[in-house]
């Protein structure tokens, strides 16, 4: 059996004396986190400098026996530091030790892509605390309770289900309140969707959000660059506030609400678009595109104002959900092939708009024959890897699966769902 984990993520109402507590924790975590990575940093930039040659600014002397502070050295420091600081003490030691995975995890990120050092925090920027153990189920009734800071109300306005235990939960304070996200596991075996039913291909765009290899188009709402006014407004008057006072605190809570506004309208607008592609189809077909590439230039504000790579993630989520196929297949020239007789009709202008073949005549969108080709090259990877696709030998029934060639699994009818 393998464990299944879900995150469900509810509002919470915690009293005034709690609010401040986990204020107060909040900056001791961010303190710590801070401290933790200036030590990293000195002990690196230690070793960079030759023996003959010093920094002209600075100089950063520690032993050369002195090991590295890594997570465990650093955890060994937190319990001494509680000693001579007893405000720690107030603070939960696992919410504390969290602080400091986080800071490791940063790290080794760092050293899988190679560059970026984690960033120090600044006052209000570390805006969550996670408690990664539980005795007991915290929720109880419409009431959660919390290590050392007690029972407060939550809005639990869908049930946990049976079979489930909370294994972990994240208190996260947003501009429009606390939530808490309750990780929740249980020992289920889901297999992983097989190709059934009605096969689509999408391709993803700026003039058009996304076209659908049978011909439709969504509209991209502007999330961001609509309601880039209003932020340049309250980021003047934000500027011309004293920094620290009451009114630059204000200013700084308006533009927060007006990001998670757009955050959350975001949102809701992929999970609603992958939910109407599982509804059409048994089998999606997305392009496995250059995100980070395609986020740079003139147009990165708009690339990055329809987030593609959060509608990919969020689509693959909600086919694994609902027992749809999902794979991707290689962008290459799928603007530049005829999906009626496979010529390469070369380079295309972006103001070009309409495909149009010389070879057999064929007309379209050119969004929608790129998902076309999509779609082809799609179906061609399944049934050309099929066994290594499709690795489950059994349905969620636990039978044994006849073996099917890939023309009688992709012309199976679709499921209702």
């Amino acid at each position: 059996m393998n464990m299944l984990n879900l995150t469900y993520s509810y509002r919470i109402y915690p009293g005034l004396d709690q609010e401040a507590q986990m204020l107060d924790w909040l900056e001791r975590c961010r303190r710590v986190y801070n401290y933790a990575l200036a030590e990293r940093k000195d002990w690196i930039n230690s070793r960079k400098s030759p023996v003959n040659a010093c920094s002209i600014r600075n100089e950063y002397i520690i032993p050369g026996d002195a090991p590295y502070p890594d997570y465990y050295q650093q955890q060994n420091a937190l319990t001494k530091a509680k000693e001579e600081i007893p405000e720690l003490k107030a603070v939960h030691s696992q919410v504390l030790q969290d602080a400091l995975k986080r800071l490791d995890k940063s790290f080794k990120f760092r050293q899988e892509r190679g560059f970026g050092f984690p960033r120090f925090k600044k006052f209000g920027q570390y805006r969550s605390l996670v408690f990664p153990q539980f005795k007991s189920h915290p929720v109880n009734g419409l009431e959660i309770k919390l290590p050392k800071v007690g029972a407060m109300p939550i809005n639990l306005h869908r049930p946990i289900p049976d079979g489930f235990k909370v294994k972990q939960v994240r208190v996260v304070f947003k501009s429009s309140g606390w939530y808490a996200q309750l990780i929740i596991a249980a020992d289920v075996n889901v297999p992983e969707p097989i190709p059934h039913g009605e096969p689509i291909g999408i391709d993803l765009g700026l003039e058009k959000f996304l076209a659908v290899s049978t011909g439709e188009m969504v509209e991209r709402p502007r999330f961001f660059a609509d309601l880039q006014s209003q932020l340049r407004w309250l980021q003047r008057k934000l500027r011309k506030k004293k920094k620290g006072s009451a009114n630059y605190r204000k200013a700084q809570a308006k533009i927060r609400q007006l990001h998670e506004h757009i955050y959350n309208v975001r949102r809701e607008f992929h999970f609603l678009t992958a939910h109407k592609l599982c509804d059409i189809a048994g089998i999606i077909f997305a392009e496995d595109l250059n995100l980070k590439m395609m986020s740079r230039g003139m147009l990165a504000k708009h690339c990055l104002d329809a987030a593609w790579g959060s509608f990919l993630e969020i689509l693959k989520w909600v086919c694994w959900k609902r027992g749809v196929y999902f794979a991707k297949v290689d962008p290459h020239g799928t603007s530049q092939t005829c999906p009626q007789c496979a010529t390469h009709t070369g380079n295309k202008e972006l103001s070009q708009r309409v495909h149009h073949c010389g070879e057999c005549g064929y007309t379209t969108d050119r969004d929608v024959a790129a998902a076309q080709v999509v779609v082809q090259r799609g179906l061609v990877l399944v049934a050309d890897g099929q066994s290594a696709i499709l690795p489950v030998e059994e349905n969620c029934l636990g039978v044994p699966m006849k073996q099917e060639s890939s023309r009688a699994i992709l012309g199976s009818p679709h499921r209702n769902r």
